[in-house]
């Protein structure tokens, strides 16, 4: 269906930007270093650098990055790991194939996870906290950084949705032990395919990261630990880095948008808060309503694309269900609510008053 207002729109429709990336590829070309090639370097010190962190190794997808991210931690194997029950599969799938066991903690009002239902489910054998800042808001990370250090935990950063945000000054990827990023092509930084990049400051995490992301092969070539291929390739690490100078205007419009949306929804419908002590990216605009698929019937009945986010969670998949334990219910109570509209950069004011207009007429207003 071709919609009025998609929820995403990929094209690269700015002359000028579509001349820089394609500049960028022939640079590529002519210096033919495909893999680990200079430009895979660069953009993982900018992004370390960005998140005020030591250590940058760029991956091939966000899905690496949280799989040997965690796995450079060297867990003992059976560990526990807490993490929010609302998340893509990724943050879960990471874990079990680390031979890790997930917990699963409800969340907040906001969606982000709820720092009293991870201290009812610390135990013995928990060994690390898994963080998502889901939506592109920041989790509450001071109460959360003081469960760690109690009970000494590893705190690990899942970034996907969240990059350029930040929790009081400070950005989202400098709080964990290490944090993991995510460049797919819907992301806030986005590649043309898939990339990603884990970053933290302990002494050696590179080198580690670097022979995890090779087969398990150190400096010397010998193949030392059973490992995968997860390199990130040159072309898109070169199409990130022209992309990086522009991602501080797209996610200031992505804030603008959001609180267009908020000055004209606020008195009929839940809108996600937006509060002085965090600076959220909007990876999602997500509202709450008891009447959510009848708005999203209207919405799609002129043309506005909405859309579900993790409509299952966590410890409700297939792949997890059969060793779940945690807590979910406001989880499950809030999801169940969720509509997300299109909020993305290119949207111009006219079709964001559009869609507010369709959610107040569908409310009477």
């Amino acid at each position: 269906m071709a919609w009025e207002i998609p929820f995403l729109d990929l094209r690269v429709q700015d002359a000028t930007q579509r001349g820089e990336l394609l500049a960028a590829v022939d640079r590529v070309l002519q210096h033919g270093r495909l893999i680990d090639g200079p430009e895979t370097v660069e953009l993982a010190a900018a992004i370390a650098a960005r998140a005020g962190r030591a250590q940058g190794v760029g991956v091939g997808s966000g899905s690496d990055a949280l799989y040997y991210g965690v796995r450079a931690l060297d867990l003992p194997a059976g560990s526990e790991v807490i993490l929010p029950c609302l998340s893509m599969a990724a943050s879960a799938a990471c874990l079990v194939r680390n031979h890790l066991q997930p917990v699963y903690a409800d969340v907040l009002d906001d969606l982000t996870i709820d720092p009293a239902s991870v201290a009812r489910l610390i135990t013995p054998a928990t060994r690390a906290l898994l963080l998502v800042h889901y939506t592109g808001r920041c989790c509450e990370l001071a109460p959360l950084q003081a469960l760690c250090r109690e009970h000494g935990l590893a705190l690990i950063e899942d970034v996907a949705q969240a990059f350029g945000a930040s929790y009081h000054g400070q950005p989202a990827g400098s709080f964990g032990e290490v944090a993991c990023f995510s460049f797919n092509n819907m992301k806030i930084l986005a590649a043309l395919g898939e990339a990603g990049c884990v970053v933290g400051d302990r002494p050696g995490l590179s080198e580690r990261l670097r022979q995890l992301r090779h087969n398990g092969i150190a400096p010397d070539g010998l193949c030392v630990e059973a490992s995968g291929n997860g390199r990130l390739d040159t072309l898109q690490a070169a199409l990130l880095l022209c992309r990086l100078r522009w991602v501080d205007a797209l996610i200031a419009r992505r804030q603008a948008i959001a609180r267009r949306y908020n000055a004209q929804l606020a008195d009929v419908v839940s809108v996600p808060p937006i509060t002085a002590d965090r600076s959220d990216v909007f990876y999602v605009y997500s509202l709450r309503t008891p009447r959510r698929e009848a708005l999203r019937a209207a919405l799609e009945a002129v043309g506005i694309e909405p859309k579900l986010r993790d409509p299952v969670l966590l410890p409700q998949q297939p792949a997890f269900a059969a060793t779940a334990r945690g807590e979910w219910t406001r989880a499950a109570a809030l999801n169940a609510t969720t509509l997300c509209l299109p909020a993305h950069e290119g949207l111009r004011d006219d079709q964001v008053d559009h869609v507010a207009a369709t959610v107040r007429r569908f409310y009477g207003a």
